[in-house]
């Protein structure tokens, strides 16, 4: 069986990723509308109407425009904004978040993709809070490192010239008003009550991401230890295919004690690493913020949503 796909906002990064990963689809048709007439909206509806999935790939504002241009009953929208993320109307498209959730994507038509940062952070954080390790009221904190194709079009050109200046050789820590747009989601689906400090940084390379959370473990449950910590971590994700828990303070994932933030890159995995000492831990997800952090994953939600092999057309 094959099904129809139109992708609004096609030249955008995530939009050009997400036709990427289903040029080679058989049973994918992707729809497409002329360059030209990227902007008509009688035409973009008409293609939202007419395709089996949809994904935004768009501002947030005109994502929730398109949505509701979208009055096909049999259509599937797929979100890659902020829009929808923590809307109770949407089915938060993270297959891995807790059990029954890839039963709410195939039932339901409108997914918010989850964001790049919020991913990795989500899925260290869930379990541990599920779990009791954690509580909800803990103020916690992150540091995301980034490539910067996180930041769309106009900071790649700003990294893509001829002569790069001095200040974009360093890395540059950003969302300094403590205001990001991925903490809403980072703190609900997390399962928090307190907002989270984060902090995310872009750096000059151009993909894949960490997202590290430092933890005092006297703050945790009476008695909790990095092992158990990873514990918890490898068996709530026991049997995934993009989620990996790695050995605990995986000695192997370091280069003379330097972490690789682009060991993920040009896959759909996620893989969450545990460092502990007697009394602290650094826990770390390291993914593709173009793969598992966006198109990887919008095209996840869609092959859990159509009933499919989950991993058609990714690398795990």
């Amino acid at each position: 069986m094959s099904y129809t796909v139109y992708v609004d906002g096609q030249e955008g990064t995530t939009g050009l990723q997400i036709n990427d990963l289903l040029a080679g689809r058989r049973d994918i048709e992707v729809l497409r509308i002329a360059g030209d007439r990227r902007k008509d909206d009688a035409g973009r509806a008409r293609l939202l109407n007419a395709a089996d999935v949809v994904f935004l790939c768009l501002p947030d504002q005109a994502a929730r425009e398109a949505a509701s241009w979208v009055t096909n009953p049999r259509t599937c929208v797929i979100d890659a904004s902020t829009a929808h993320r923590v809307d109770p109307a949407w089915v938060f498209g993270l297959p891995e978040l807790v059990r029954g959730q890839r039963d709410r994507l195939r039932e339901h038509r409108r997914i918010s993709n989850p964001g790049c940062h919020s991913t990795g952070f989500i899925l260290l954080m869930r379990p541990l809070v599920d779990a009791g390790l954690i509580d909800p009221g803990l103020g916690l904190s992150a540091t995301s490192l980034t490539g910067y194709s996180g930041g769309g079009r106009k900071l790649i050109e700003q990294y893509r010239v001829a002569e790069l200046p001095p200040r974009l050789e360093a890395p540059r820590p950003y969302g300094l008003a403590l205001g990001h747009k991925h903490v809403p989601e980072m703190t609900h689906w997390a399962g928090l009550r307190t907002r989270p400090v984060f902090m995310p940084i872009v750096a000059n390379f151009y993909k894949g991401l960490t997202v590290s959370v430092p933890l005092h473990l006297s703050t945790l449950s009476r008695g909790t230890d990095a092992q158990r910590v990873h514990e918890v971590l490898g068996e709530r994700y026991a049997g995934e295919r993009f989620v990996r828990t790695m050995p605990l303070s995986d000695v192997g994932a370091l280069d003379a004690g330097y972490f690789d933030v682009q060991g993920c890159n040009d896959t759909n995995r996620c893989e969450l690493f545990v460092f502990g000492s007697r009394d602290q831990a650094i826990l770390i997800a390291r993914l593709d913020n173009l793969g598992k952090g966006a198109s990887g994953a919008a095209v996840q939600a869609m092959n859990v949503h159509l009933g499919l092999d989950e991993g058609l057309g990714l690398r795990a």
